[in-house]
């Protein structure tokens, strides 16, 4: 029988593990000026603008006045919380793509209770209660298909992806059933009483917003970093055979992680309604639950990490917005400046991450 031989790849990508600390910075510094210079390029050429002033517009957009600031850091958080709520899951490589669905059931409870509880106890005690039911709400929706996931190895990601769709159901059903004035909207909940709602902090409307945020991203570090049951969460996502020769009870890990990173995402629902829109629609998550995967995953689950990053990636919203309305420039042109932005920033990640190099002349693969 004949051999064939085939000719080797024109390059080949391996795995880097000995990148360091300064090595990622000057990269990332790298490719960050690139994506600067990239979209000053498709900036003066194809939309005719001076560079200079649309980043300052888009500056201008996030943190040009204090409500601005404000509003940026308050939706920066938000993302934040829901980053750190997957990473319990996503350490142990339970690959949570729920947080959407997580996200919609604790804020769907947080608003129920503000519509039938909020003339009926002090507004303290009506938050207090509805922190503890949206996160027991998203823990329960999360921990559904953990328990598949333990008992019958059953794929996490579509499952989670699938409550998504299921949330998104239950929310609109609520919705209509509460909408008295069929508009398809609960409309502002409590707006003259703002029962249920985050009373001003210091003076700051959205300090409680703030504050808890940080509480939990520090708890959860802590938590991962610094603890039994975070420790053992780090050795069922390296290897379930080494976590089961150590004793490590597995299924009973992927359901109290995946129970923790539901329960945060259905906090962050709880802020939502309660602290920031005080509303509540099929838009409440507003796709967070998938911006955090890409935070998450840049950040390597480190949470302070993932501060930043979500701090970013708001003033890159907040930003094209406000060039689209500086300049006249469609919604199109202002994404496509962001996506150039995130594209090399995700680039920098792979090459921090891998090295390609270049097959040796005349070599073949067999």
């Amino acid at each position: 029988m004949e051999h064939r031989h085939q000719k080797a790849p024109l390059f080949h990508v391996r795995k880097k593990d000995d990148t360091t600390f300064v090595q990622a910075v000057l990269i990332r510094a790298v490719f960050i000026i690139l994506a600067l210079l990239v979209s000053a390029l498709f900036i003066f050429f194809v939309t005719k603008l001076d560079p200079v002033s649309v980043y300052m517009s888009m500056f201008k957009g996030a943190f040009g006045t204090a409500r601005r600031t404000w509003i940026t850091i308050r939706d920066a958080c938000l993302l934040l919380m829901i980053s750190v709520a997957l990473s319990p899951a996503f350490r142990m490589r339970f690959w949570n793509c729920g947080a959407e669905g997580q996200v919609l059931i604790g804020g769907l409870t947080t608003a129920a209770f503000m519509i039938y509880m909020g003339n009926k106890i002090p507004t303290a005690a009506l938050l207090t209660l509805m922190l503890v039911v949206s996160a027991a709400a998203g823990g329960i929706w999360a921990l559904l298909p953990a328990v598949f996931k333990a008992k019958y190895d059953t794929n996490e990601t579509l499952f989670t992806l699938m409550m998504n769709y299921l949330a998104i159901q239950l929310v609109e059903f609520f919705v209509d059933f509460w909408d008295k004035k069929q508009s398809h909207s609960v409309g502002i909940i409590n707006m003259t009483s703002q029962k249920g709602w985050f009373p001003a902090l210091f003076g700051q409307q959205y300090a409680i917003n703030i504050l808890l945020v940080v509480i939990i991203t520090v708890g959860v570090y802590i938590y991962m970093n610094y603890s039994k049951h975070g420790y053992e969460g780090t050795v069922v996502g390296e290897s379930v055979a080494t976590a089961r020769y150590a004793g490590i009870n597995v299924p009973s890990v992927i359901r109290r992680n995946v129970l923790i990173s539901g329960a945060i995402a259905g906090i962050a629902g709880f802020v939502e309604v309660a602290g920031i829109s005080h509303t509540i629609s099929k838009q409440t998550a507003g796709g967070r639950g998938f911006t955090a995967i890409i935070v998450c995953w840049l950040a390597k689950f480190n949470p302070f990490i993932m501060a930043v990053i979500s701090l970013f990636l708001v003033f890159l919203d907040k930003g094209a917005a406000q060039i689209a309305s500086d300049f006249g420039l469609n919604e199109f042109a202002s994404d496509i400046i962001t996506g150039i932005l995130l594209f090399f920033i995700l680039s920098a990640e792979f090459f921090i991450n891998y090295s390609i190099s270049r097959s040796e002349p005349g070599k073949e693969a067999h």
